[in-house]
């Protein structure tokens, strides 16, 4: 049985940091595309960034390039989403997912198979 759990949410003061886990059991990161999403209430799920089964190309989202980083380790199963200068703008449940390899349209959330229960940001002024 796949699950994804994530980890490292939190209240953290406009320009502050956070890092996110994600850990996996029943599947194997190091095959798998992960990516992080987030959805704010009221608002639509967004893409936030992904890392590609090779684990060496990733990509983000224009709002959080420059602030965001995605990783893995793959002896751990885990993923992580470093957050530096957040923004009241990032407040959002976050979440990961996963899918198997690759060539598939990965900042669409409905393209991943297996999806986390999310864990909450909260970024004040």
């Amino acid at each position: 049985q796949v699950q994804l759990v994530e980890s490292g949410g939190g209240l953290v003061q406009a320009g502050g940091s956070l890092r996110l886990s994600c850990v996996a059991s029943g599947l194997s990161f190091s095959m798998y595309t992960v990516g992080w999403f987030r959805q704010a209430p009221g608002k639509e799920r967004e893409f936030v960034a992904v890392i590609q089964r090779s684990g060496v190309s990733t990509a983000y989202a224009d709002s959080v390039k420059g602030r965001f980083t995605i990783s893995r380790d793959t002896a751990k199963n885990m993923a992580y989403l470093q957050m530096n200068s957040l923004k009241p703008e990032d407040t959002a449940a976050y979440y990961c997912a996963a899918r198997l390899g690759l060539g598939f349209d990965w900042a669409r959330g409905d393209s991943y198979n297996y999806w986390g229960q999310g864990t909450q940001v909260t970024v004040s002024s």
